[in-house]
Order: structure tokens, then C-alpha cells, then sequence
């Protein structure tokens, strides 16, 4: 099969394109390797053309032939500014726009698209009494007071449940939105083209490769740069935030099944490990496995992170018969001695 992989150079795509080329596809890799993530100097890697997902002549050209396309590039991570907000909606949602119009110009109706987590917002809680409670949220006072918890009208915490893909979705950071928008032009291309979307909705990925600490670095990367400062990782609010880590191998493999199983329509999919852990849980592994400073728990918080979310990952398993080979416990200790990248950038890419 013919493939298209777009970000193939990326933490998360350069892992897809050795899968893919190993389960025997013709992939045609394309990264257009923004400075900000790849160095101002960088040049795409042996068997990689430089292309921005915004170039409509570009895609026109190596869409020729093309079965699928499995669309990676992305500006990542949660934003740290207001003034990121151009770069994500350029990057991200008219750079999908512009490649699903290529698509339909080249008769390519089949898309896998990496999605999040994120799109979701908060988590899925139930209550005292095991009903499912919308959570206000969380107010200064109590996060400056240690209560961290969501809680119901009795006045007890709130309990995290395994969230669906049916769940509403309520962005609530920059690269959110942008995920979110990424899903409903992929809804209405397929509906205007009769093509088929399926969107694979990562948890927290990590593994070897994975950037170093930056503003935009995932949790685990962060805590692997402290230790290898000799400095004990920190970790905010009170460690016991719910979430789901899943080895960048799992999304690989998620990837190749999904390219070589189509979806009809626009199918959602949780890829997690179906094994959640907390972040406390996530820093003291590491920090065990690496032999360095053990975590310290600060009761810090930032306003718009969420308390908990952990992906139910049964439709993936029942639509694509998809199954994470790795716990977290065995990839996170793993992980801990990983090569990582070197950080390129401490910013959002520029938009234009």
C-alpha cells in the first residue's frame, strides 16, 4: 500500500514510518522540519522530503498514487502563550485544510489522523454514589489550599472514571482547539468526499526519542531532564493526577493497523494502555529506574491543567482489534536510560 506520512520526521512520526516500512508499505515520507522543533539548520532525514502541509503544488505532487494518508505533522504541544495561538491554527488546522483539498483533488479518500486526548478537557467522574457528575471548575482557593479534588453537591471528591470516545469535546488549551478543529474539518471532508477518517485520539505518549525539556515537552520527558540534572523530579499538585501512558511503539503499531483496517465514516479511537497511573507513580518510576533524586511532591498547580483523565480503550480493541503490548511500568522504566532528542527550540514556530 501506498502511503503518505506527513511529520515523518517528528518524535511520534519517525516511529510510524519505520513501522509502516517494516510491515512491507510503500511510504512516502514528507516533513516540512520547522526550526522550532528540528533546529534552524536542520535538513529532513535520509528518505524524507521537505514539505509544508500548506503547499497545496507540494501535496499535489506526492499525493500522486497515493492509497492513504497518515497525517502527523503538527505544532505539539499545550501552548505557552496567547500569542501561540497563530502558529497552531496555521500549522495545524489550515495545514490539514489545505491537505484534505489535495486529497479529494487526488481521489485519495482514505485518512488516519493523529488526534489527543485533549480534545476531551477534563476527564469522566462519578460521584459518592457511582453517578456520572459534571465537575464545576476548580476554583483558586481550593488549589491554593491543597484540595485539588473535584467535588460533588455532598461535598466528596469526585471519582475518575475511564472516559469514551462519545464524550463531549471542550478544548481548553491552544493545541486543544486546534485538535479539535483538525476532527471537524476531517468530519466534513468526509462527509462532502465519501472518504473515511479514522482519528486516533493518543493518550500521554512518551519513549525513546522523545524531546527534551522545553515549554513544550510532555510530563515525562520534563522529569527525565531533572534527573539527569541531578535534580529530583518535581511534580505538581499532590501526584495522584489519573492519566494514561502509552509507548510511542503502541502509537506506531495503532498507526499500521489503522492504515491497513479502513473505518467507514469518521471513527474516533482512543490509543492508550488501558493501565492508568498517576503522575507521582510516573515520576517515582523514573526516578528508580534512572538511580537518581526520588520525586518531590510541591502542591504547585497550574490553573488549566485537569485533575484526571484515563481513556477507555475498548473501541479501539472491538474497531481495529488494537491492544497497548506495553504496561507502563515496563516502558516508563525503560524509558528512564532512552535516548532523547535534543531540545531545537524553546517556542511556537513561526505562523506565515
Amino acid at each position: 500500500m501506498r502511503v503518505l506520512l506527513t511529520g515523518a520526521a517528528g518524535f511520534i512520526g519517525s516511529h510510524i514510518h519505520r513501522a509502516a516500512q517494516a510491515a512491507g508499505h510503500d511510504v512516502i515520507a514528507v516533513d516540512v522540519m520547522l526550526a522550532a522543533a528540528h533546529g534552524s539548520a536542520a535538513v529532513p532525514p535520509p528518505g524524507i522530503a521537505r514539505v509544508d502541509v500548506r503547499d497545496p503544488d507540494a501535496l499535489d505532487t506526492v499525493l500522486r498514487g497515493v492509497d492513504v494518508v497518515c497525517h502527523q505533522a503538527a505544532v505539539v504541544g499545550a501552548g505557552v502563550s496567547a500569542q501561540d495561538a497563530p502558529a497552531y491554527a496555521s500549522h495545524n488546522d489550515l495545514g490539514t485544510a489545505v491537505l484534505l483539498a489535495a486529497m479529494d483533488r487526488a481521489r485519495c479518500r482514505r485518512l488516519v489522523l493523529a488526534s489527543s486526548m485533549v480534545v476531551y478537557g477534563e476527564g469522566r467522574y462519578v460521584d459518592s454514589a457511582g453517578v456520572a457528575a459534571d465537575p464545576a471548575p476548580r476554583m483558586r482557593t481550593d488549589l491554593d489550599n491543597g484540595r485539588f479534588d473535584h467535588r460533588g453537591p455532598d461535598g466528596r471528591p469526585l471519582t475518575w472514571a475511564a472516559i469514551d470516545e462519545d464524550a463531549p469535546l471542550r478544548p481548553r488549551s491552544l493545541y486543544a482547539a486546534a485538535k479539535v478543529a483538525q476532527e471537524h474539518y476531517a468530519i466534513a471532508w468526509a462527509a462532502a468526499t465519501g472518504g473515511t477518517v479514522t482519528a486516533l485520539r493518543y493518550h500521554n505518549v512518551y519513549g525513546p526519542d522523545m524531546p527534551r525539556d522545553t515549554p513544550y515537552s510532555g510530563v515525562a520527558a520534563i522529569f527525565r531532564s531533572a534527573l539527569e540534572a541531578n535534580e529530583a523530579p518535581r511534580v505538581f499538585e499532590d501526584g495522584a493526577q489519573a492519566r494514561d501512558f502509552v509507548h510511542v511503539r503502541d502509537i506506531a503499531a495503532a498507526n499500521v493497523v489503522a492504515l491497513e483496517h479502513p473505518l467507514g465514516g469518521f471513527t474516533p479511537l482512543n490509543i492508550a494502555s488501558g493501565a492508568p497511573i498517576t503522575i507521582g507513580e510516573v515520576a517515582t518510576t523514573l526516578a528508580t529506574a534512572y538511580g537518581g533524586k526520588q520525586p518531590v511532591v510541591t502542591g504547585d498547580y497550574r490553573p488549566g491543567d485537569v485533575r484526571h483523565i484515563v481513556a477507555s480503550p475498548e473501541r479501539a480493541r472491538r474497531a481495529l482489534g488494537f491492544v497497548a503490548a506495553i504496561t507502563p511500568g515496563v516502558g516508563l522504566a525503560e524509558f528512564a536510560t532512552a535516548p532523547l532528542r535534543s531540545a531545537a527550540g524553546n517556542g511556537a514556530p513561526t505562523w506565515r
